[in-house]
Protein backbone atom coordinates (compact mmCIF):
# COMPACT_ATOMS: atom_id res chain seq x y z
CA UNK A 1 0.00 0.00 0.00
CA UNK A 2 1.52 3.62 -1.05
CA UNK A 3 1.04 6.26 1.72
CA UNK A 4 1.06 9.72 1.27
CA UNK A 5 2.84 11.54 4.22
CA UNK A 6 1.11 14.96 3.81
CA UNK A 7 0.26 15.49 7.29
CA UNK A 8 3.70 14.75 8.51
CA UNK A 9 5.26 16.71 6.36
CA UNK A 10 3.16 20.11 6.90
CA UNK A 11 3.17 19.67 10.90
CA UNK A 12 6.85 19.67 9.78
CA UNK A 13 6.62 22.40 7.62
CA UNK A 14 4.50 24.74 10.54
CA UNK A 15 1.51 24.69 7.93
CA UNK A 16 -2.10 23.54 8.78
CA UNK A 17 -4.17 21.40 6.30
CA UNK A 18 -6.45 24.60 5.37
CA UNK A 19 -3.23 26.07 3.90
CA UNK A 20 -2.82 22.95 2.17
CA UNK A 21 -5.96 22.60 1.01
CA UNK A 22 -6.53 26.34 -0.37
CA UNK A 23 -3.27 25.38 -2.42
CA UNK A 24 -4.40 22.88 -4.11
CA UNK A 25 -8.00 24.21 -5.14
CA UNK A 26 -9.59 20.52 -5.17
CA UNK A 27 -13.28 20.15 -3.74
CA UNK A 28 -12.62 19.39 0.34
CA UNK A 29 -14.33 15.98 -0.20
CA UNK A 30 -11.21 14.92 -2.31
CA UNK A 31 -8.39 16.60 -0.11
CA UNK A 32 -9.75 14.72 2.77
CA UNK A 33 -9.71 11.53 1.32
CA UNK A 34 -6.49 12.13 0.23
CA UNK A 35 -4.78 13.51 2.86
CA UNK A 36 -6.26 10.74 5.30
CA UNK A 37 -5.21 8.05 2.93
CA UNK A 38 -8.80 6.85 1.59
CA UNK A 39 -8.29 7.48 -2.12
CA UNK A 40 -7.34 5.07 -4.82
CA UNK A 41 -5.81 7.74 -7.03
CA UNK A 42 -4.16 11.02 -6.81
CA UNK A 43 -3.59 12.73 -9.98
CA UNK A 44 -0.21 13.83 -11.46
CA UNK A 45 -0.77 17.53 -11.20
CA UNK A 46 -1.49 16.84 -7.42
CA UNK A 47 1.07 15.38 -6.52
CA UNK A 48 3.61 18.17 -8.52
CA UNK A 49 1.34 20.72 -6.66
CA UNK A 50 2.29 18.97 -3.43
CA UNK A 51 6.11 18.46 -4.02
CA UNK A 52 6.35 22.41 -4.87
CA UNK A 53 4.62 23.34 -1.97
CA UNK A 54 6.02 20.87 0.30
CA UNK A 55 9.69 21.82 -1.15
CA UNK A 56 10.85 17.99 -2.17
CA UNK A 57 10.10 14.70 -4.44
CA UNK A 58 7.64 12.26 -4.85
CA UNK A 59 9.98 9.87 -2.99
CA UNK A 60 9.77 11.76 -0.03
CA UNK A 61 5.76 12.18 -0.19
CA UNK A 62 5.20 8.87 -0.51
CA UNK A 63 5.88 5.85 1.44
CA UNK A 64 5.14 2.08 0.77
CA UNK A 65 3.53 0.15 3.69
CA UNK A 66 3.15 -3.42 4.59
CA UNK A 67 -0.96 -2.20 4.92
Amino acid sequence: MIRLRALELLEKKGKIKYWLYKQLGMRYQNFHKMINNQTKSIRYVNIETLCLLLDGTPNERLEMTEK
